[in-house]
């Protein structure tokens, strides 16, 4: 069974969900020591310390071993730990202890395993015993002055909160309902097309962002001095109004009708492809696609010929090759004999698919 096809019987409750997350802190500290070799004597078990400093709202030290942490002072190597001084509770943490060699005015990094931990009141360091030869400390400090820098990398990893999570009711877009209404009510209009007489009142921003010629003809060199009133001509106002409306809202006008339909979709097509409309010129072919019948095919194919829609001229001469009848029926028709009046060379492209078929 697919999961599509799993479902529950009884009312089905709103969704709800929950987020965990895990947050931390992260930082460094620098403890330089100084002097080393001042040190050497210090005796085993004995420590210098680091400054306090807070990472992730708990305090830590570093403490510094120069002989080691044994007391008897038998070690040939310095210890290291990294302290938690406040350990109320379990403080998990990942951290590194470094030491940073400066060698011809270049930082070098000694780098020992990055560990994850947990500081707790019983135990509440983590380090080294063994964190670097004595003698290669000596070098390094008789190479820097007596110096050299204990680099501590500290990130502290607090406990996982689980929260619920809210749905947000999203409202769906209005852009569209609000662009609309701003072309029916005319608001803030601030140019006017005259199509045969009717007035139609637009917005020249919108239309320039939709369509680089009303782009060119309401902003561009060549535009009218007052660019407020436009002749609109070969145009019916019912086309240009179409096409106002799907310059606004991006969809055309539901239109169930069979009587002219047709007819209006090539109108349409044509308007499309004069303001360079693309999405809507490719509307109409599909819809003009669905139309195709023997009345409809010949008006179609002369209009794909002549705005370059290759689809659609391709899907008209297929029509009317498949049977070979509809060819018959179609030559009875006034669309084609506009046809070859119009654009005779297309007879060419007809009669090459009627003769492989």
């Amino acid at each position: 069974m697919g999961k599509s096809a799993l479902f529950f019987h009884g009312e089905c409750q709103s969704e709800t969900s929950s987020t965990c997350s895990t947050e931390s802190a992260m930082s460094v500290h620098n403890f330089v020591v100084r002097d080393y070799r001042l040190l050497e004597g210090i005796g085993g078990g004995k420590f210098v310390s680091s400054s306090t400093f807070k990472i992730g709202g708990y305090a830590w030290t570093i403490r510094f071993f120069p002989n080691g942490e044994q007391k008897d002072g038998s070690s040939d190597a310095a210890s290291c730990y990294l302290y938690c001084d406040s350990p109320a509770k379990d403080v998990r943490a990942r951290s590194s202890l470094n030491v940073l060699e400066k060698l011809d005015g270049d930082v070098q990094v000694t780098t020992f395993s990055i560990s994850e931990d947990t500081f707790s009141p019983t135990n509440y360091c983590w380090g080294y015993r063994n964190f670097v030869s004595r003698s290669k400390l000596n070098t390094l400090s008789d190479a820097n002055n007596g110096r050299f820098t204990v680099r501590c990398v500290l990130m502290v990893i607090h406990e996982p909160r689980t929260h619920n999570r809210r749905p947000i009711a999203v409202p769906p877009s209005s852009m569209r309902e609000s662009l609309e209404r701003m072309l029916k009510n005319g608001e803030g209009a601030d140019v006017t097309f005259n199509v045969r007489h009717q007035l139609f009142n637009a917005h020249r921003c919108v239309l320039a962002a939709r369509s680089q010629v009303f782009k060119a003809e309401l902003f561009g060199p060549l535009k009218e001095n007052t660019a407020r009133h436009i002749e609109v001509d070969d145009m019916e106002p019912q086309v240009f109004e179409v096409l106002l409306h799907f310059m606004y809202t991006d969809t055309m006008p539901d239109d169930d009708e069979d009587e002219g339909k047709i007819e209006r979709l090539q109108h349409l097509l044509v308007a499309a492809d004069r303001y360079g409309v693309d999405r809507l010129k490719v509307m109409c072919e599909d819809k003009l696609y669905e139309g195709i019948n023997v009345e409809t095919v010949a008006t179609t194919l002369l209009l794909a010929e002549q705005h370059h829609c290759k689809d659609l001229k391709e899907a008209c001469i297929q029509f009317i090759s498949s049977p070979r009848d509809i060819l018959r029926a179609v030559m009875a028709t006034n669309g084609f004999k506009q046809l070859v009046a119009s654009c005779p060379l297309l007879m060419e492209d007809i009669l090459k698919v009627v003769s492989c078929a």
